[in-house]
């Protein structure tokens, strides 16, 4: 069995070469004696930034790996644990599953279920990721706003315009295969080894074409443009899905990955009686500075020698026991303005593979309980609509996002509003398009994240609003194997059910759905 050896420290300047003798060294043994060395996971160090370094995870083979465990005083030294291979089961009986949304969830519950043999109609209400991307440029060149494809709706859901972030806190046995699938499918080898791996919007769009096209020549159905509107039941059971109001689509189970600004969606299920309950999430703005001051701050001397930089940051604010931080961080990206309702305006962000722009960006958001709305399940959707639109008529109501600069914000000073987000910022009073608790603590928050990166409150930034769906401001309630507990049948997943955050989690939950339902297939084929 191979060995694997943990935290491998090189200087920045070291060529990764030198890891089989730095390997040696930390084990006691001859650079002869490893074999087959290869990198599994690779990050950067940057907390003394004196001495910025790589750190490495590696496996190898040796001659005599048994005894070299015994008798190596490396702590980090470890035999690499056997991960069983995943196995599909097949059904033998004709079924068929309709899943709604193609994003993450979606598009991995399709491929999941497909290869096990079950019949797949896969809809989204938007369009191909091709015409997706030609509507969404004319939106942010002219300002003109198309409701059914927009950076919200449409074929890789909204992760589609983003960093393409592929991190995520869950130990699940699935995420290397989620990783596998995405390099076949186009996105870079590097995010199987990078600590903190990304695809970036440009390749991810590459990928989620291929993705389809797989889906199709196993056989899945799949149509754009195609909106969910109601379901079919027999007692509590859904027994099929009804498409733009008169197409009705029989089914043995509904996947509804529907993603977190599918605000219709969530009142037609309210209507049909589906258990749905209040979650939190969070509203703040976008902070846009030069990626080289972040590269800076982040990495001195190291600055130029390093790709992009990103951060994290977190304040718990005391006088009210929120928690305000720093979300989606997209280095050498761009401010997106990601509206998907003709009234309202709300921003994101984005970053190419390279991250090689000018600007890098992040959300500074506070949080946001059940409670600021009293709790009703639709009430986090009717407080997000709310500062959107606020948002969109303080800054004229064409689609411009209110802007101000990171200095007059704080009462410092002020300073110019050049900002990537097209089609464009107007200068606002940001405390007019957010909530009272949300202005106070991104007051009280940024000194003390000025203090964590020196030079972070500078007039070379700007602050652009509102950020409003962070996460999905409800959940669909379901029970331990997925399925919704108001409706047999009904699998509620990804961000938009409120069971994710991100792209990685999002698929790897639609990975869980498709078992569920196979699971329930064969249960039923036995008895």
């Amino acid at each position: 069995m191979p060995l694997l050896l943990r935290d491998i420290p090189l200087d920045i300047s070291a060529d990764e070469k030198m890891l089989r003798d730095e390997v040696a060294r930390i084990i006691g043994i001859e650079a002869v004696r490893i074999k087959n060395l290869r990198v599994v996971r690779r990050s950067i160090d940057a907390r003394k930034k004196s001495r910025i370094r790589r750190i490495y995870t590696v496996e190898f083979s040796c001659d005599n790996e048994s005894g070299l465990l015994r008798e190596s005083v490396c702590e980090a030294l470890e035999e690499v644990s056997a991960i069983p291979g995943i196995i599909l089961p097949k059904v033998t009986t004709k079924h068929h599953v309709l899943i709604v949304g193609m994003g993450p969830a979606g598009l991995f519950a399709a491929k999941s279920l497909v290869e096990s043999g079950v019949q797949v109609t896969l809809v989204d209400r938007g369009r191909p990721v091709e015409q997706r991307v030609k509507d969404v440029e004319n939106f942010w060149r002219h300002g003109n706003l198309d409701p059914v494809s927009n950076v919200q709706f449409g074929e890789g859901g909204a992760g589609t315009f983003s960093d393409g972030k592929l991190t995520t806190r869950l130990k699940h046995p699935r995420r290397q295969a989620v990783l596998e699938s995405l390099v076949a499918f186009g996105a870079p080898e590097e995010i199987l080894v990078e600590a903190r791996p990304h695809v970036g919007t440009d390749r991810l769009r590459r990928v989620i074409i291929r993705f389809r096209q797989y889906l199709i020549s196993k056989g899945v159905d799949v149509r754009f443009e195609t909106c969910l509107t109601g379901l079919d039941m027999q007692g509590d059971k859904v027994t099929g899905g009804v498409l733009d109001e008169n197409h009705l689509i029989r089914c043995d189970a509904l996947i509804l990955a529907p993603g977190h600004s599918a605000r219709d969606t969530y009142r037609m299920l309210d209507r049909c009686g589906v258990r749905l309950e209040p979650k939190g999430f969070a509203v703040g703005v976008r902070v846009e500075h030069p990626a080289s001051l972040i590269n800076s701050i982040q990495y001195g001397k190291f600055a130029n020698r390093l790709p992009a930089a990103d951060y994290a940051l977190r304040y718990n604010d005391d006088d009210t026991g929120r928690g305000v931080y720093s979300f989606c961080m997209c280095p050498g990206g761009e401010v997106i303005n990601a509206a998907s309702e003709q009234d309202g305006l709300v921003v994101n962000g984005m970053s190419r593979t390279s991250r090689s722009g000018q600007y890098s960006n992040s959300a500074l958001v506070v949080s946001v309980r059940p409670e600021d709305w009293g709790g009703t399940k639709l009430g986090g959707l009717h407080l997000q609509q709310y500062w959107e639109r606020r948002a969109f008529s303080m800054a004229g109501s064409h689609f411009l996002a209110p802007a101000q600069n990171l200095m007059s914000f704080c009462g410092l000073g002020n300073g110019p509003i050049a900002c990537s987000c097209r089609p464009g910022v107007v200068e606002t009073e940001l405390r007019e398009v957010l909530p009272d608790f949300v202005y106070h603590g991104l007051k009280r928050a940024l000194p003390h994240f000025d203090r964590k990166m020196r030079g972070f409150v500078t007039g070379e930034a700007v602050l652009v609003g509102v950020e409003t769906r962070t996460s999905s401001p409800l959940r669909i309630t379901r029970d331990g194997s997925g399925a919704s507990v108001s409706h047999v049948g009904l699998y509620p997943v990804g961000e938009g059910a409120g069971y994710a955050g991100g792209i990685m989690s999002a698929a790897l939950d639609g990975l869980h759905s498709a078992d569920q339902v196979v699971q329930t297939i064969l249960s039923q084929e036995l008895s």
